[in-house]
């Protein structure tokens, strides 16, 4: 797909800066998004004017905590916004970054993650979406939400995957040509490997000096499922990137 400006909602975020990072080293001219330039994205605040001229939108905005009705409220208003301002500006196509298993979820983030999916789906322009494992970030998360030099961690499998690694591939996502098959599942990304949650924390709490203690899982949201694999790549999934080890080898 030959672009002009590509606009990346939640360009401040966690997964939004690599993207910003690699569509400025590929050549793109990008429109940075977020309420840190000046666009709200919930009240539609300087929206208008950032998608003047833009041509696709990369949306990797994300509600900043885990409880489902608020998560899911975030992503209906956004997922309309995107759509509407976008659609009156010319936009062509929005690519989105969504999470692994989505489609099973029953409760709390991933399931408001579900919605935002069906939302972007049925809105009036093209949406691609890409399905992502948990990040390699998101451990250092985890560990930050301990209480004192204890972190309790569920011991559940996972296929950690770099963000730079997502941001690279959504963005291939987002600028290819065609369109895809019906039927064709909608793309995974995930780290090379099985990994567990725990044991990673671990490996970083190691350095941090703080305990990690493996949890079965109970009070988390779709644990049982969770256990189960439900939030690991399909088989038709791109698997890249450093494991969580290798990944953790690079940081300062």
């Amino acid at each position: 797909m030959s672009t002009g400006k590509i606009a990346v909602a939640g360009a401040t975020g966690r997964l939004g800066r690599p993207v910003v990072d690699v569509l400025t080293e590929r050549g793109h001219r990008v429109v940075p998004v977020s309420r840190a330039t000046g666009v709200d994205i919930i009240t539609g605040e300087g929206l208008a004017e950032a998608l003047t001229g833009v041509e696709v939108i990369i949306d990797v905005a994300s509600w900043h905590g885990s409880e489902q009705e608020a998560a899911t409220e975030f992503f209906r208003t956004s997922a309309r916004n995107l759509h509407e301002v976008g659609r009156r500006a010319g936009v062509v196509m929005i690519a989105a970054a969504s999470i692994i298993g989505a489609d099973k979820a029953t409760a709390g983030f991933v399931a408001a993650k579900k919605v935002h999916e069906e939302l972007l789906l049925a809105g009036p322009l093209p949406v691609r979406i890409l399905r992502a494992a948990q990040f390699h970030e998101f451990v250092g998360q985890l560990l930050d939400w301990r209480q004192g030099d204890v972190a309790h961690v569920p011991s559940l499998p996972t296929q950690l995957v770099a963000c730079r690694t997502v941001a690279e591939v959504l963005v291939d996502l987002a600028m290819a040509s065609g369109t895809s098959a019906p039927g064709t599942p909608i793309p995974e990304i995930a780290g090379p490997r099985k990994e567990n949650m725990a044991e990673a924390a671990r490996l970083l709490g190691a350095r941090r000096g703080i305990e990690v203690i493996g949890i079965d899982g109970g009070g988390i949201p779709d644990a049982e499922i969770a256990a189960a694999g439900a939030f690991l790549p399909g088989p038709h999934a791109k698997l890249a990137g450093p494991a969580f080890s290798e990944w953790l080898d690079t940081r300062p």
